[in-house]
């Protein structure tokens, strides 16, 4: 006895009138379903649980071990999109020299960085959605796979991992982790790293995109309306999905930490949430006990 165990991953909105349960089709339907398959999924994958196998660890176990081992051979093509604000210098003639491994891109005017991410989510066809800021990079090469196949084998609406900091010369001065981040500690000012979120699309169709009347805070505002508002279902990914370089607005002295202070109390504000300013205000204090404990 063989078992053969196929994973498929589908568009959201695929359909077919064959595709009920495999069980029941015939194998003229399976023939002509095949080929639909291979050419409109995501991507598929399909192994195999050889007899002597099975024979040790019985059928019900050879048929889970199957579906695991097929879908950690998926291959996941995620999409490249790039949205550049109409930059004046090589960034253009840069994305040209590699337009074969992107899958969409635009330069043009926008309104600031939040602008810029909704384009870029409204071009979006996937199921998942995360976003990679200027001089960042992502940790590895396997990130990408390595959300998609979590996202995969957890029913969840968003997954939270890690980041490292990094000087300009690479010196790394913060891992900074969501391992004991959760929901409530956004009324007191914390959020998880935003680079290491990654969000199902479909939740910027049901509560809306980034806000543009933030300056630096319209992350905080889509994450706290998401989790605390929305009550999205999410996960710790364990994954350190990101490198970072520090500088940037939102961690560059005190008039932003005066800014994004006022930006987090304007946030939760607009999505109706209690919250106790001077908490906000203070929550250094918190961020410090945050890095000992991650220590």
């Amino acid at each position: 006895m063989i078992r053969l165990k196929t994973t498929i991953i589908l568009p959201i909105d695929f359909t077919h009138p064959f595709l009920n349960d495999s069980k029941q089709l015939s194998e003229k339907k399976r023939a002509q379903l095949r080929p639909f398959i291979e050419e409109n999924a995501l991507a598929f994958a399909v192994s195999f649980v050889w007899q002597d196998e099975v024979d040790k660890i019985n059928v019900l176990q050879a048929s889970i071990t199957g579906m695991h081992r097929s879908i950690e051979m998926l291959q996941i093509e995620p999409e490249y999109i790039i949205v550049d604000g109409n930059s004046k210098d090589e960034t253009v003639d840069i994305i040209k020299k590699q337009e074969d491994k992107i899958t969409k891109w635009i330069s043009e005017p926008d309104k600031g960085l939040y602008d810029a991410m909704n384009k870029g989510i409204s071009m979006a066809t996937g199921d998942i959605i995360g976003i990679l800021n200027s001089d960042d990079t992502f940790f590895s090469n396997e990130i990408l796979a390595d959300i998609a196949k979590f996202h995969l084998n957890n029913s969840i609406d968003a997954s939270v991992g890690n980041i490292i900091q990094h000087k300009e010369d690479g010196k790394i001065v913060r891992v900074y982790s969501s391992k004991y981040w959760n929901p409530q500690k956004l009324i007191i000012g914390f959020m998880p790293p935003h680079p290491s979120i990654f969000f199902k699309r479909e939740l910027f169709n049901k509560f809306g995109n980034y806000e543009l009347g933030f300056i630096i805070g319209a992350d905080y505002e889509l994450i706290t309306r998401f989790f605390l508002k929305e009550n999205i279902s999410w996960k710790y990914s364990e994954i350190t999905t990101t490198s970072m370089l520090v500088g940037g607005l939102s961690s560059s002295g005190s008039s932003s930490y005066k800014l994004i202070t006022n930006e987090i109390q304007k946030a939760l504000k607009m999505n109706g949430i209690s919250f106790s300013p001077f908490k906000i205000k203070m929550r250094f204090i918190w961020k410090i006990a945050g890095f000992l404990k991650n220590e």
